[in-house]
């Protein structure tokens, strides 16, 4: 779900030259577990008890995790209810907002292979009167670079890049999320970065429901057709991963909106999540995950920015990994708030949330993501993380990595 929004002054900036063009070779990052097989022995769960987030028996010992079932009776939730379809009830005093609310019980099979192929990205627009032309920091708006595919298979090519499914009033939607390092549990992270507008509506509504990741989705790269009667297994390769939970700025709580708003410049989520059926840690099955960068290094001092996604509105359907590679500008929306990085680009809607990433030293790092970018889809937009990004990481981290 990308927001996008009218142009800027459509100044041509001169192609910048790659000094980088490693970058792109660099991210084909090398799994250390074994790729996605028929033969998923070394995947399966084992004897060890797994905190799920819905009560169900899935082949391990699965359990509600502490607080969950308090949780959601006192929302008048009642778990088999919201199972059987009262997730789909989207009256504004049902839909919860703030932080300490979030909840998002699995519903096992939900996310059948067809189901995902339908979930699409909101076309959406930002209003001309939020298009700010110049703020004396905006850069002229980059060449458009054109999306490449890939590589196949996408967990020998981008092990930590997935997509993410959820459920808003609109109906299913998706986004892209990377796999990112958990500092308190090293080489065992179940932590996703993504964009805020991907699992919270802002300033005028709440949490999006029904949450998922799909790491190296379509990991052979087939083609609509080729899928049309696929296992569940060349869709989602490594399986699913529910959120159980999520957390994303104050700012993109409180001033997000549908087209990006204020909210835009802090525009990021952490997830932590599990897998469906039980099993290792995400980091453990697809093999990869990456450090986050929060310096906020300065535009003109970074050679090259790389957005890797699944683009979803036309002309690509969702399917596809793609990614583009450019030297970054800065882009203000206005004077009272941080820069964002903007590079050229032609994905389009679906691949918001989708990792940027640069190479300092030998080494990838995450450092923005996907947010936002014009109707005519020419570039894209992603915010600084700094402190406040850094802060939501480690209370991830800290509260959550472990269980």
């Amino acid at each position: 779900m990308r927001s996008t929004r009218a142009p800027f002054a459509r100044n041509r900036g001169r192609r910048v030259a790659l000094a980088a063009t490693g970058l792109a070779a660099t991210l084909a990052l090398t799994a250390t577990a074994c790729g996605p097989s028929d033969d998923k022995a070394s995947d399966k769960p084992d004897s060890t008890t797994s905190q799920g987030a819905d009560g169900s028996d899935s082949g391990s010992d699965v359990r509600l995790p502490d607080g969950l079932a308090d949780k959601l009776k006192d929302k008048g939730i009642d778990l088999d209810d919201w199972k059987n379809g009262a997730w789909k009830n989207w009256d504004k005093d049902d839909w919860v907002r703030e932080a300490k609310d979030f909840a998002n019980p699995v519903i096992e099979g939900l996310w059948k292979p067809e189901r995902m192929k339908k979930a699409k990205d909101p076309n959406k627009t930002i209003a001309a009167k939020d298009a700010v032309a110049d703020q004396g920091a905006t850069d002229p708006a980059p060449t458009p670079v054109q999306a490449k595919q890939e590589k196949t298979p996408y967990h020998e090519n981008a092990a930590p890049v997935g997509k993410i499914f959820f459920d808003s009033p609109k109906g299913s939607m998706v986004c892209s999320g990377t796999v990112v390092k958990d500092p308190r549990n090293p080489g065992k992270s179940n932590l996703v970065w993504t964009a805020g507008h991907c699992v919270h509506a802002g300033a005028e509504g709440g949490w999006y429901r029904n949450i998922a990741f799909v790491p190296s989705y379509n990991d052979l790269g087939k083609s609509e057709t080729d899928l049309r009667n696929a296992a569940p297994q060349e869709i989602a390769p490594y399986g699913q991963y529910w959120a159980d939970w999520v957390s994303t700025s104050n700012e993109w709580i409180n001033d997000g909106g549908p087209t990006g708003g204020a909210g835009a410049t802090y525009d990021y989520a952490v997830m932590h999540v599990k897998p469906e059926q039980g099993g290792k840690s995400l980091e453990e099955t697809v093999g990869n995950a990456l450090d986050v960068d929060f310096s906020t290094p300065a535009a003109r001092s970074v050679s090259s920015m790389g957005a890797w996604g699944y683009p979803a509105a036309p002309p690509y359907n969702g399917l596809i990994m793609h990614k583009c590679v450019d030297r970054p500008g800065r882009l203000s929306l206005s004077p009272s708030l941080p820069t964002m990085y903007r590079i050229g680009c032609t994905m389009t809607g679906g691949s918001s949330g989708g990792g940027w990433f640069r190479v300092a030293n030998g080494k990838t790092t995450l450092v923005s993501n996907t947010s936002i970018g014009p109707a005519e889809n020419t570039w894209l937009a992603g915010p600084q993380l700094g402190r406040g990004a850094q802060q939501v990481y480690d209370m991830m981290s800290k509260k959550y990595g472990a269980q």
